[in-house]
């Protein structure tokens, strides 16, 4: 089933003509339409908004000149075609909002606030004193007083929310429920909520190397391995949620009596006598545990996409990419393209989605 657990509410679009974002009010599913194609297909014209849309010119006009005002698009320089006038291509504006995401995982918290095309303007990292998936750090609420107090004024109002991504030991539980309430009343914003998987899963299709992708397998590999299924830019989750006990742990626990934090694993590598051995073990297990998913997903639906997504490093993940693609036929696997913080910049794009996307 679409996995639905910490859904955003209905979705709600910005009011136009305010002061800033903060009033909210509901807006057509055509503006919605256009700003989502401009965000997966940015420097598109009018025409060919028209042609993927099916809105007419005057439609088309009338949106664009309402989103331009309102800082949201932005147009490009005139480019001559062979015929006929300059096309002006338009995209989204950077600047035409912004978002908070949080990530709570298993060591640290990642406090993130990007643009609204998904660059990351601000990283903030949080360690824990403990490691586990249902810690609530602290420091949580004055990080992100931090940063929204460094904007200007003219960033400040225009601030769409904040998204919050959160390991599955907090579905339904009171902590959850405390924590979404104390954001909002001290930050002021509203508090969007999603599963930290299907978060990075969201982000992904938003801003990252799935934008163009209809049907993939989305692996997120972080203390352990989780997997969502995409079918038509839905997400699906299993009916069970266990993650797989490949991750990151298991590396750690390769490495022996040399073991350190995954965190330190790329920097210190070279001074750990067994860590190629170690990392080619963990690597092969973790092409194995993909292949044995797709089999199974395989008697059900024809899946020949795998996406790949972590923090680690990118070389690390498109290794294991190389390793599946050449022990398995007709398979495309690609690298994520949120290298950082995926759970917290795929929080962050929750309140886009949720105001301005289809």
């Amino acid at each position: 089933m679409p996995d639905m657990r910490f859904s955003p509410p209905n979705p709600i679009r910005i009011a136009d003509r305010v002061n800033g974002l903060n009033a909210v009010s509901v807006r057509s599913h055509n503006e919605r339409l256009v700003l989502a194609l401009l965000l997966q297909h940015g420097g598109t014209s009018r025409l060919a908004i028209g042609e993927k849309t099916g809105l007419s010119a005057q439609t088309i006009s009338v949106i664009v000149r309402s989103l331009e005002k309102e800082g949201l698009v932005a147009k490009g320089k005139a480019q001559k075609g062979r015929v006929g006038p300059p096309t002006i291509p338009m995209s989204l504006n950077p600047e035409g909002a912004f978002s908070i995401g949080i990530s709570i995982g298993f060591r640290k918290t990642e406090v993130v606030l990007i643009d609204f095309v998904g660059t990351v303007v601000v990283h903030k990292t949080l360690q824990h004193e403990t490691a586990g998936d249902h810690h609530v750090h602290p420091d949580i609420f004055t990080t992100t007083q931090d940063i929204l107090a460094e904007l200007s004024v003219k960033r400040r109002i225009r601030v769409a929310g904040i998204g919050l991504a959160l390991p599955d030991l907090f579905e339904d539980s009171e902590p959850l429920d405390r924590l979404r309430k104390q954001l909002e009343s001290e930050i002021d914003l509203e508090v969007f909520l999603q599963n930290d998987v299907t978060a990075a899963a969201g982000g992904e299709s938003l801003f990252g190397a799935a934008r163009d992708l209809d049907n993939y397998l989305f692996f997120y590999i972080g203390a352990k391995v989780h997997s969502r299924l995409i079918l038509n830019h839905q997400i699906y989750n299993a009916a069970s949620t266990k993650p797989y006990d490949v991750g990151l742990l298991e590396l750690e626990r390769g490495l022996g009596s040399n073991a350190v934090y995954a965190d330190e694993l790329w920097e210190r590598s070279q001074g750990l006598g067994n860590f190629d051995a170690a990392l080619a073990e963990w690597q092969k297990k973790c092409v194995e545990l993909i292949k044995a998913k797709l089999a199974e997903l395989g008697q059900f639906v024809d899946v020949t996409t795998v996406v790949l997504s972590s923090y680690i490093p990118p070389e690390i993940c498109r290794e294991i990419c190389s390793y599946l693609i050449n022990d398995t036929t007709n398979l495309s696997a690609i690298v994520g393209g949120l290298e950082v913080a995926p759970k917290a910049v795929g929080a962050a794009s929750l309140p886009f989605a949720s105001r301005f996307m289809t």
